[in-house]
């Protein structure tokens, strides 16, 4: 019996793994077995995708709820002890949604306005954080290094990576290297160079790839898009774009935790003076916690920082080091759906001013300006991107109502404009009487279903679908936010052949381009 065991268990296995290799030629649906045949409500082996998660303890635990109806079958964090902070929330997390989903009805806080509650997502929700807290965490294996992970385990078939900036493309490059199939939160990558690189190894690997910049499935995000090829606005060739991060989310615009070199009464209360008294304000013996591998948080290309709490947890999103700012948070979720629409390309110009800029830790607020060249018929287009609370003028069109302070986007086209939302939400034309005159657009996109950027994904990876937002079109949309990184470390605007991936006016530029790799890591 145990013989007969191993053998069904070794079929079931080769069974599985053959499955994988057909979908991700195209021919995925070979290889499902009947559901009539295993019982109403059963879902057959074939049907599940082995995942990994690089990166748990932050926005890959959403992640991870979001793809809970698969196969958890390894966690790989440099920090355990943040992590597991993150999972020891679920049972809050759990009891909140049930008790939301039986008060459906219950009023907001006062003055607050009411808070929309979709109950079918919600309850997909819970779904998926019950099945991970119970199912997956207690049984996946666990690791620090996700080259140990990727080494050791042979059974992953797709990996999710939701580092730091700056390990995006380490990790999903090793794992495409293996024909694993990549999920790679935004943005796509730290540099230039790297986002070129993760789009050659998709299209050669042709494994299943997407960026978790999740408004790309939004239907909202979609109806936005045939906006403008409708027509509705007319030509486009001015945008604005705007959120308040890093306002209340990470610091930024501070100097890096140093003691004073000079006693303290020789310094000027000048800006100079101000900013050394708080560098050695936050100067501080700070061990490294025991849960956390400081050298593998580094990783591949960062210099050799010391630690600090103000660099990790999530706080690395404003240093240079690790993270790519307020841009790199929020312009995949903003420049997204213009560029879609657009199809803007590569910009030929670039230049970024902004608040003081120490080198270390990004301005507390920036303006880029973009322009970009006709394409075909389609007009050239500047494109302006505002953070850190710097905000367009309103249009005359909105009357009493103000622009969203968090973020949004606003195109001005030769016949009216068009609003939305952070992540393509609410798009609406202006003035009110055009919005109501056009009506809806006609439908091009597809939807995706239950607008679940996750599972399209699993569905890319089982050859069911297209991704929504592969590397092909992501690492685009990369390159053009990093570019007004390029630019703010330039000093200067700065001229782009995006043929050749390189600055024209400024060759000292193309440094920024690009990063060296120290001894043992690889792209």
């Amino acid at each position: 019996k145990d013989r007969l065991k191993e053998g069904n268990d070794e079929q079931k296995e080769l069974t599985r793994r053959k499955f994988l290799s057909t979908a991700a030629a195209g021919g995925a649906a070979a290889a499902f077995v009947p559901r009539h045949v295993l019982g109403r409500g059963f879902t057959p082996p074939s049907d599940l995708l082995n995942i990994a998660g690089v990166g748990v303890g932050g926005m890959g635990r959403q992640n991870l709820i979001n793809l809970a109806s698969q196969n958890i079958v390894a966690l790989c964090d440099v920090d355990w002890g943040y992590a597991d902070k993150g999972f020891e929330r679920l049972d809050s997390d759990i009891e909140k949604l049930r008790d939301r989903l039986e008060h459906p009805d219950r009023a907001s806080a006062p003055g607050q306005p009411p808070a929309e509650f979709d109950r079918v997502k919600a309850k997909a929700r819970l779904d998926g954080m019950i099945r991970l807290k119970t199912e997956h965490v207690p049984k996946a294996k666990r690791y620090k290094d996700y080259r140990e992970m990727l080494d050791r385990q042979k059974d992953i078939d797709a990996v999710l990576v939701a580092t730091a900036d700056h390990m995006h493309a380490p990790v999903a490059l090793a794992a495409m290297d293996l024909h694993k199939h990549v999920y790679v939160q935004k943005p796509l990558t730290w540099s230039v160079e790297e986002a070129r690189k993760m789009a050659r190894a998709a299209k050669e690997t042709k494994v299943a790839t997407q960026m978790g910049n999740q408004g790309h499935s939004m239907d909202d995000a979609r109806t936005a898009v045939e906006y403008i090829w409708a027509g509705a606005i007319g030509e486009v060739r001015e945008i604005h774009i705007w959120t308040n991060r890093p306002l209340g989310f990470w610091p930024q615009g501070v100097p890096r935790p140093e003691p004073l070199k000079d006693p303290s009464d020789k310094l000027r209360w000048n800006g100079q003076g101000v900013n050394l008294r708080l560098a050695a304000a936050m100067a501080g013996n700070y061990p490294v916690p025991d849960t956390l591998r400081w050298d593998l948080f580094l990783g591949a290309a960062a210099p050799n920082i010391e630690y600090h709490p103000i660099y990790h947890p999530f706080n690395w999103r404003g240093w240079v080091d690790w993270g790519v700012g307020a841009i790199g948070d929020m312009g995949a979720h903003l420049i997204d759906h213009s560029m879609w629409a657009l199809n803007l390309g590569t910009p030929t110009s670039v230049e970024t001013v902004s608040t003081p800029f120490n080198g270390a830790c990004y301005p507390q607020a920036t303006m880029t300006f973009y322009e970009f060249p006709g394409r075909g018929p389609l007009p050239p287009v500047k494109l302006t991107w505002y953070d850190g609370g710097l905000m367009p003028n309103k249009p005359a069109e909105l009357g009493d109502e103000e622009l969203k302070q968090e973020g949004g986007a606003l195109l001005i086209g030769s016949k009216g404009k068009l609003l939305h939302d952070t992540y393509g939400l609410h798009p609406r034309l202006l003035p009110k009487s055009l919005n109501d005159s056009f009506g809806k657009p006609p439908v091009k996109l597809p939807r995706i279903p239950g607008e679940a950027h996750e599972m399209n994904w699993v569905d890319a990876a089982k050859g069911k679908t297209e991704p929504s937002c592969p590397f092909a079109y992501a690492a685009r949309l990369t390159e053009v936010m990093l570019l007004g990184i390029v630019a703010l470390k330039a000093g200067r605007k700065i001229f782009y052949d995006g043929e050749n991936m390189r600055v024209t006016n400024l060759p000292q530029a193309n440094d920024y381009l690009r990063r060296e790799y120290r001894q043992g890591w690889s792209v």
